[in-house]
Order: structure tokens, then C-alpha cells, then sequence
């Protein structure tokens, strides 16, 4: 592990608030309201776990003011964040009339699309409809596009998944539960980072063939394929990694399905180019899937599944590597590599590494494995 980056800095976030209020001025919007939401997080430093009491910040052209429960400024002020005024509710009180006071007459607000619909419906009893627009194009072409302070703390949240998937590989013997593993996950995690696992997928065998696992807790036979899908977060930032492979000698089949997934995983990633869309290596993986006879499309066995996903403060963020997302990719942006082959009720292989984009071409922030029974290069 390599020492712990710095944290996101005051500069970078009004750096960022400066972004969104020229992304305001385009989209014809006079305010965003932010929620209790990763994009209050991302912008104005935040931290509020959402709730149904509206906690949240807006922006105009000139001012940065956070909306908050009277009862809950105390605390807000002892907070990370940017500087700006707290506007207050006593809890009788409709945060969304406080909100249309505060945008005042008129004028058009931006909505963070991760917002409640609760809320939603609030601002739309106080605020025209048609003056409420989505955010959230906005705001995910904004945070799509990670810094150099954000990819170093993407990169050791994966440096320390990485090698918290090296110590799973070589702790897992018959007779070990899936519950242990994921347990032995969550504590290396917090052993390497400080902060547990974000989320952790175990499976064996034929469980294998399900993308998200079982909910029942598995035994590992001697044998048996395995796939652990886990990550954690360093600085508000994620990681995502997963690997699939045997400890005794693979089956033909189970060999010849995990070469194709990884030439898969290899075409996305040969045509991740600055400037071509998204789709595009959605595609390149089911050209890979449907040579070898498997698919197409999303029939199985084959690839049921897009291809990947961006990552960032959100384990699913923008860009979506999926058919029909004409977004170009562009230096910065951050997204898996996974494009799965499923097997149904035998076994599924996911391979998923994290690639950011570069100026000149795609970088793996953690390299992929060698083989069925080799998961790490």
C-alpha cells in the first residue's frame, strides 16, 4: 500500500461549485438544490445520511446556502463543508415553502436527481412545475470527469481491495462458509483502509451463475468455483473488483468460458478511446461473446448484463457502459470492466477490473488476472 492520498480539497470543491453554476447558466436554470444526497458530498463537502426532513444546499449564481432542520444547524456547523449561510425549519415548518422563498419568484431550480420523490412533490406544491427541472444530466457530466485528487484516492481504495482479494484466494479451504468470507473481507478491509467493506458477494458453484449470489450462506467444497465481488471507500471515493477462479484443475468447460470472458474484458478495454461512445465497448464485448458462439445479445449463456458501470462516490455512477448511451468518453472518466458470462444453474464468470481514462487511451487502476486458476497478474 502506498501512503494514504490527500483528501478533496476546499479548492477543489469551489472549483467544482464554480463548474455547476456555469452548467446552470447553460441548462437556463437560476438554482440547484442539492439533497442529502454523494453530489451534496461532491460539491460542497457535506456529509447528511438522507432522511424524510430535507438536509441539503442550494446554489445560485452567487450564493451557497444549506437548508437544514433548526434543530440540526448545531451540528452542521461543526461539519465539514464550504462556507455559506444556513437557512433553517422549525419541524411545523414546509422546508420546500423555505426553499421557493429562497429561489424566489419565477425562476427555474435545478433538482439533484437523487432526491426522494417525497420531496419532489413537496417543491412542486410550492414552485411551478414546469420551473422544476432534472438535475441530474448536470450534475453526472460534472462528477463523470474525475480529477487527479480523485483518481489517487480511487486508487488506493482498489490497491487495498486488490490485495483483500489476494488474502481471500489464499484463506479459502473446505468446509469455510461464505458468511466467513465475507466477514474475513470486512475486517481486512478496515485492517488495510481504515473503512469496511462497501458491499461483498461470496459464492460457490453453481451460485456462481446468479450476478448478485445467494442469499442462502454457502459452504466451499474442494473444487468448487468461486467468485467474490467486493470494495470499500477511501476519502468518499470507492472501489469495485471482482474475480472468479478454481483451486484444484479447472474443468474444460469452466476454462474455455473463463478465456472468453477475459478476451471479453480485453476488447472493452482495447476500445475504450477518448471520444467514442459509451455503447461502444458494450458491443466490443458481445462481438467477443457471440464469435465463441455464445449470446447474443442477452440470452444466456452469454452476457446478460451491461458491460460496466462508472465509479466514483457511488459504486453505480455515470458513464454506463451499456447499448444505447451515446455519451463520449473523455479523459477522467472512471468505470468497470465485467462484462459476465453466465452459465445458468452451472456457474457465471465475472471479471471485473476498474479502468480511468487517460489522454491518450485507457489505464487499468488494477491489472487482471492470468488464468482460471491464476486471478491475479
Amino acid at each position: 500500500m502506498t501512503n494514504r492520498p490527500e483528501p478533496i480539497s476546499k479548492d477543489e470543491r469551489k472549483g467544482r461549485i464554480e463548474r455547476l453554476r456555469a452548467a446552470m447558466q447553460t441548462a437556463g436554470a437560476e438554482a440547484v438544490l442539492l439533497g442529502s444526497t454523494t453530489s451534496l458530498a461532491y460539491f460542497t463537502g457535506l456529509v447528511w445520511h438522507q432522511s424524510e426532513r430535507l438536509v441539503g444546499a442550494l446554489v445560485t449564481a452567487d450564493s451557497l446556502t444549506y437548508i437544514a432542520p433548526a434543530f440540526e444547524v448545531s451540528k452542521i456547523e461543526t461539519l465539514e463543508r464550504l462556507d455559506g449561510d444556513i437557512a433553517a425549519w422549525d419541524e411545523h415548518e414546509d422546508p420546500a415553502a423555505l426553499t421557493a422563498k429562497l429561489l424566489g419568484q419565477g425562476k427555474t431550480l435545478a433538482l439533484d436527481d437523487a432526491l426522494p420523490f417525497a420531496i419532489y412533490s413537496a417543491l412542486a406544491r410550492q414552485i411551478a412545475p414546469e420551473r422544476l427541472t432534472d438535475g441530474g444530466p448536470m450534475i453526472s457530466g460534472l462528477r463523470a470527469v474525475k480529477s487527479p485528487a480523485e483518481i489517487a484516492l480511487m486508487q488506493y481504495a482498489m490497491d487495498a481491495t486488490l490485495e483483500v482479494h489476494k488474502r481471500v484466494h489464499a484463506m479459502i479451504e473446505p468446509g469455510i462458509r461464505a458468511s466467513d468470507v465475507v466477514r474475513f473481507i470486512d475486517e481486512t478491509h478496515r485492517a488495510l483502509c481504515g473503512s469496511g467493506s462497501t458491499f461483498a458477494i461470496c459464492s460457490f458453484g453453481a451460485a456462481t451463475s446468479l450476478p448478485h449470489g445467494v442469499d442462502d450462506d454457502q459452504t466451499y467444497a474442494e473444487g468448487d468455483i468461486i467468485l467474490v465481488d467486493t470494495g470499500t471507500i477511501v476519502g468518499g471515493y470507492q472501489s469495485d473488483m471482482t474475480r472468479t477462479y478454481v483451486k484444484a484443475e479447472p474443468s474444460a468447460e469452466f476454462a474455455r468460458i473463463w478465456g472468453i470472458e477475459r478476451e471479453a474484458q480485453q476488447a472493452v478495454f482495447d476500445a475504450a478511446k477518448p471520444g467514442v461512445s459509451a455503447e461502444t465497448l458494450d458491443h466490443a464485448a458481445r462481438r467477443v461473446i457471440a464469435a465463441h458462439g455464445l449470446g447474443p445479445d442477452y440470452r444466456l449463456p452469454g452476457l446478460p448484463h451491461r458491460a460496466g458501470h462508472g465509479l466514483g462516490m457511488d459504486i453505480h455512477e455515470a458513464p454506463f457502459i451499456v447499448r444505447g448511451n451515446a455519451t463520449p468518453l473523455q479523459p477522467g472518466m472512471c468505470f468497470s470492466n465485467e462484462p459476465m458470462i453466465v452459465v445458468p444453474e452451472k456457474f457465471g464468470v465475472r471479471l471485473e477490473d476498474i479502468i480511468h481514462m487517460g489522454e491518450n487511451g485507457p489505464i487499468w487502476f488494477t491489472t487482471p488476472g492470468n488464468g482460471p486458476t491464476e486471478p491475479f497478474a
